[in-house]
């Protein structure tokens, strides 16, 4: 009885066959290609910046032993 039921109610949920689709701003392959020209700006952006880290040397921080909120990671070495 109750696979019967069951049954009935998924042939009528399937027998429209076709459902409307939400409209869209733009064609797919427009909206497509906009998200990876975005995608390709910003990673462009990300590379720029790339080269910070390559300006200059860099240099020891100065171990002081006096500093309120000392930094634990100078291995005992400012005492």
């Amino acid at each position: 009885m109750l696979s019967q039921q069951i049954a009935t109610i998924v042939a009528a949920a399937g027998g429209s066959g076709h459902e409307e689709l939400a409209p869209l701003i733009a064609p797919p392959l427009a909206i497509g290609a906009i998200m990876f020209a975005l995608l390709m700006v910003m990673l462009f952006i990300t590379l720029s910046y790339s080269n910070l880290g390559k300006r200059h040397e860099a240099v020891e921080e100065h171990v002081d032993p006096h500093r309120q909120h000392p930094n634990k990671h100078d291995h005992g070495q400012g005492h």
